[in-house]
């Protein structure tokens, strides 16, 4: 309820308060909003926070602590495969067998490099220092492997390192140019191995399932600083894995809603499109009556129904 006495008078508002219309007033209503909304930013990034710190470490802790280490077999597994691998190829007879293994380059058949993709994982990198992936590597896994269960974890972790090889395929077929998408034939040369793809798939993919924004961006922002402050193949290589990571975890949880649709429209179970209401249709009051243009037979209207027009009982 308010009132208004002339250009200078007073007005007081719903909430009781009187505005005189002088600075001191306004001075004393303006501050208000400002310090509300940092409030409720205050409270949203709390929120988040805790959010994330529940899903990234709480959670997956509580999970181990039921499990124990078997909730771990893929971390282990991943840490023993690279530090084996790195132990062969210290002599040259072991790098070669490494190399014949798990050595992927973009200039090998599709289906040698579809082969040894999965060795590939488990090839640790020769300009990246080994001792400092493995850490990332076994608490990558480690965490995926107690929130994902392992063959989720398994599938993420190839499908984003398999993306990135085959886009660079793709690249170098387009050659140079194409605004810096495309890369030199020289580039199918290169040995493209080690684990640093899943390792950024892996992160990815659970900062978008578990809705962790510091997460996000300290995978995927490092990502994109790598790339612009050293470009390279692996940054490349890196940026895709992000890439679809956030697209495998936009379609998480929605794989069997996908899967019953497609079941159901192959199967005709889906029901079609009812007729709007008003739309006629022919329909024969007496199946003795063949002609068209016979009485008996007319455009009925779908909310009206032949039994209830009869004029005389039927």
């Amino acid at each position: 309820m308010e009132w208004d006495h002339g250009p200078a008078g007073y007005r007081r508002g719903a909430a009781g308060a009187v505005d005189d219309g002088s600075p001191a007033a306004a001075s004393d209503a303006g501050p208000g909003r400002p310090v509300a909304a940092r409030v409720r930013v205050a409270r949203f990034v709390v929120r988040t926070l805790r959010g994330e710190w529940h899903g990234i470490v709480v959670d997956p802790v509580r999970r181990l602590l039921r499990r124990g280490l078997s909730g771990l077999s893929l971390a282990f597994v991943a840490g023993f495969g690279v530090i084996l691998f790195h132990a062969i190829a210290q002599r040259p007879t072991g790098a070669t067998a490494v190399r014949t293994l798990g050595g992927v380059t973009a200039d090998l058949p599709l289906w040698l490099a579809l082969l040894r993709t999965p060795v590939s994982l488990y090839v640790p990198a020769l300009d990246l220092p080994v001792w400092a992936g493995i850490t990332q590597l076994f608490l990558a896994f480690a965490l995926a492997e107690l929130v994902l269960g392992r063959a989720r974890t398994l599938l993420v972790s190839y499908a984003t390192t398999l993306a990135g090889t085959l886009t660079v395929r793709v690249m170098i077929a387009l050659g140079p140019g194409w605004c810096g998408f495309g890369l030199p034939p020289r580039i199918g040369q290169v040995l493209d191995t080690g684990p640093s793809a899943a390792v950024v798939g892996l992160f990815t993919y659970l900062a978008v399932v578990r809705r962790a924004p510091v997460v996000f961006t300290l995978t995927g922002g490092s990502m994109v600083w790598e790339s612009i402050a050293e470009p390279n193949l692996a940054g490349r290589e890196h940026l895709i894995a992000v890439s679809a990571a956030i697209v495998l975890g936009l379609f998480h949880g929605r794989a069997s809603k996908v899967r019953q649709l497609g079941t159901a429209l192959l199967s005709g179970a889906v029901p079609l499109p009812r007729h709007p209401i008003g739309m006629t249709l022919p329909v024969p009051v007496s199946s003795g009556r063949t002609d068209p243009s016979a009485p008996g037979v007319g455009r009925v209207p779908l909310h009206e129904s032949p039994v209830d027009d009869c004029r005389e009982p039927c």
